[in-house]
């Protein structure tokens, strides 16, 4: 069934339109809405990944656009809320009160094995690099190496411009 997730897709991309998401236009598989509820803006940011959905929202409860959202949702198809997630795309999630943390260490222990097997070298050590230089082509290696990896950073930098 290599060309279930596509067909999904072809079913849940017109839904969601008609729902009132607009598609993002630098990543087809992002969803954005804001809809006024009580004179209060409810924000909700939708990615799909094959068959999986990640929603960011702004406000949650009985009658907020989240809900709003899941009651249609589970209505026109048969799926299960996993709760609030902990990794997606093999990137550990957090929720804290003020912030969402992101993490890959078991992708950076991954690269470090594949591409240090004997370790960081000595040299490395001796030279310290300000992060602003090394946290960017940190971050270039993995989307170059696993462009998969764009999907939660661009779902949370939509969501964080919003």
């Amino acid at each position: 069934m290599a060309q279930a997730g596509r067909r999904w897709q072809r079913s849940l991309f017109p839904w969601l339109l008609q729902f009132g998401f607009t598609q993002c236009k630098s990543d087809p598989c992002v969803f954005t809405m804001t809809r006024t509820i009580s004179g209060v803006d409810h924000r909700l940011v939708l990615g799909c990944y094959v068959d999986d959905l990640f929603t960011l929202y702004s406000h949650e409860g009985v009658g907020s656009l989240c809900d709003q959202f899941v009651g249609a949702f589970t209505k026109r198809w048969n799926v299960e809320d996993e709760g609030p997630v902990s990794d997606l795309l093999n990137v550990d999630i957090t929720t804290h009160a003020d912030c969402v943390e992101l993490k890959q260490e078991k992708y950076i222990a991954h690269l470090v094995t594949t591409y240090l097997p004997d370790g960081v070298p000595l040299a490395f050590h001796k030279t310290r690099v300000p992060a602003s230089e090394t946290l960017p082509k940190l971050v270039e290696h993995a989307l170059l190496t696993k462009p998969d990896r764009a999907v939660d950073r661009k779902l949370l930098a939509d969501y964080q411009s919003l």
